[in-house]
């Protein structure tokens, strides 16, 4: 054995090395009492954790003590059931364990030449889900790295599309490419434009937060020859509220324009009876995309990005080289090309495997159980005197006030409950008032919980 070799072979070193990474994967995975942790200053990690990257290593022992006694106590525990903050991530433990044989195993996802038996099984993934939404048997897609990644290649795929329209019918193309999306959109669309260069232009929604047809098309009226796409959102991150989908559909195919449906957080909802006449309209998307790592029960990072025609995806995002050829030139349905990446993870097995496991019928179960505690908690909410419900949750996401506080108080309140290790729920605002927000997710939140935490807020 050279040297070159000797972090690569199977040698007792070796053998040694991946017994202490499983042994703590198998702990943390089966812990039932998992602190939430809380974040350190830099200067007190530095202190803590000392140096470990030098010329000789310091071995896997002390490597694996810094990051379990050091480095993992800095990180917030993501899928504890009283982090509530932002949107949560709860990957039930078959998706969570098959995430280290997707290493293990160390596969390929960019191609179906190198990784033909994980993207079939990422596709059948893709299949289930596009069938849940109601798109043709002909829709498909790819898993990206999250919803930032799969609005931005949706929205250059959308370009593409419109570009080629308009040199087939012999149309100028615009000055200046425009999306029109929502007011509440996810700021992944703003930032999308930025990266591609065009224009945003935003529609105000109705007083419950909805975007409705009707407003869609008053703007598009004036606007619609820059217009290349327009974005409904299924599930607003602040508030957790799906747009008219059906109304904007309308709007936007009436002058040709490409529908994006931005689920990331919501739009698994559709899998939950309780839910899914929210939805009427995600059927005539031209893209979608929803995250696995948020309401399906991933881990991080996942986003199935799908379109209603994946040959629109293609023509916009196959990369062209000369060592790409044999890939590129083969009829195959490769991943890479279906968005702006070519190296990628097989990121969708680990959702596969837990699908393939427990079925949909428990995933099902899983998405209206949170649904159902959210109501259960706005109308604990509403019966308590001194606090107010911003809005109605129509998913998992519960907004509500303190009255009287003030974005210090709501701030010095969060830091307390995280100090005492008691539950993690951020600040968040509204038209400039500041509030609280349950995003209930994880199945293993309970309403005892959520009183728990309300009961702190004197």
């Amino acid at each position: 054995m050279t040297d070159a070799a000797r972090m690569h072979d199977v040698t007792p070193e070796t053998r040694r090395i991946v017994d202490l990474v499983l042994d703590y994967s198998r702990e943390r995975l089966l812990a039932q009492d998992t602190p939430l942790d809380k974040p350190l200053p830099a200067a007190e990690l530095s202190r803590l954790a000392g140096r470990t990257i030098s010329e000789e290593g310091v071995g896997a022992e002390r490597a694996l003590g810094v990051f379990t006694h050091v480095l993992a106590p800095a990180c917030i525990t993501t899928d504890d059931p009283r982090y509530l903050s932002f949107i949560p991530t709860a990957p039930t433990k078959a998706a969570a364990a098959f995430d280290l044989v997707v290493s293990a195993s160390a596969l390929y996802g960019g191609s179906w030449l190198e990784g033909a038996g994980a993207v079939h099984a990422e596709n059948e993934v893709l299949r289930w889900l596009a069938d849940e939404f109601g798109l043709p048997a002909s829709a498909g897609g790819v898993f990206v790295q999250g919803g930032t990644l799969g609005n931005l290649s949706a929205l250059v795929a959308a370009r593409e599309a419109a570009r080629a329209h308009r040199a087939d019918t012999g149309a100028a193309a615009p000055t200046r490419w425009a999306v029109v999306c929502s007011s509440q959109a996810h700021s992944s669309i703003a930032s999308a434009a930025r990266v591609m260069d065009v224009d945003v232009i935003t529609v105000p929604t109705d007083a419950d937060g909805v975007l409705r047809g009707d407003a869609v098309a008053a703007v598009l009226a004036n606007v619609h020859e820059r217009v290349f796409a327009v974005v409904a959102t299924a599930g607003s991150t602040n508030f957790g509220i799906v747009d008219d989908i059906a109304g904007v559909a309308a709007a936007a195919h009436a002058h040709d324009i490409w529908l994006h449906v931005d689920g990331a957080y919501g739009l698994a909802g559709m899998l939950s009876p309780l839910a899914r006449h929210l939805y009427a309209g995600v059927e005539q998307a031209d893209s979608v995309i929803v995250d696995p790592h948020k309401w399906l029960f991933a881990p991080f990072d996942a986003c199935a990005l799908i379109y209603r025609d994946p040959e629109q995806g293609r023509r916009a995002h196959t990369q062209h080289a000369e060592y790409l050829d044999t890939l590129t030139d083969r009829s195959d349905y490769s991943p890479s090309d279906y968005a702006a990446h070519l190296t990628r993870r097989a990121r969708g097995l680990p959702l596969w495997f837990s699908l393939a496991t427990h079925g949909a019928a428990a995933y099902r179960e899983a998405v209206s159980a949170s649904i159902v505690l959210a109501r259960r908690i706005a109308d604990e909410i509403e019966a308590r005197s001194g606090f107010s419900l911003v809005r109605r949750p129509q998913l998992g996401v519960v907004v509500f006030e303190r009255d009287g506080w003030t974005r210090a108080d709501y701030e010095a309140w969060s830091q307390r409950l995280l100090d005492v290790q008691h539950a993690f729920v951020t600040p968040s605002s509204h038209e400039g008032r500041p509030n609280a927000r349950f995003a209930i997710l994880n199945p293993r939140t309970t309403f005892d919980d959520l009183t728990g935490i309300l009961d702190t807020m004197h």
